[in-house]
């Protein structure tokens, strides 16, 4: 299941050569892992006061093919493609909508933690039953 998030390119996003910063991109990413994850019932700040688990960000791999710039209207994509009992693997990708570009895409594996201590834990399994749907 695709889930797609919208994006506004602010001023504030861009470099001085008028271009998306490319760190802001693993912003977008981040928060279009998040509205899912709200679209799916889930609060993160929900998650730790309920269940004592957080999700973290393990690593990142990303490729820029095409810059976007000021006022671009963007669509950030999302798939998980894995899931173990401790992560998930997100497929995501940036386009840009008013020509389909695909301007960034990348791979960003989260953990599932304790919040107390940061250890690695199990993904709650009402979690998994909802994000790893095949």
């Amino acid at each position: 299941m695709t889930f797609n998030w919208p994006i506004r390119v602010y001023y504030e996003d861009t470099d001085s050569g008028g271009v998306v910063y490319y760190a802001n991109y693993l912003k977008y990413m981040e928060r279009a892992r998040t509205e899912y994850l709200r679209s799916l019932g889930f609060e993160q700040d929900g998650l730790i006061k309920t269940y004592n688990v957080l999700f973290a960000v393990r690593r990142v791999e990303l490729d820029y093919l095409k810059p976007a710039r000021f006022n671009e209207l963007l669509e950030v994509r999302s798939d998980v493609i894995e899931c173990k009992k401790a992560s998930l693997l997100f497929e995501q990708q940036v386009y840009r909508v008013d020509d389909n570009a695909l301007l960034c895409t990348g791979q960003v594996k989260i953990a599932c933690l304790l919040a107390d201590s940061f250890k690695p834990c199990a993904i709650p399994s009402f979690i998994l039953e909802q994000t790893c749907v095949k």
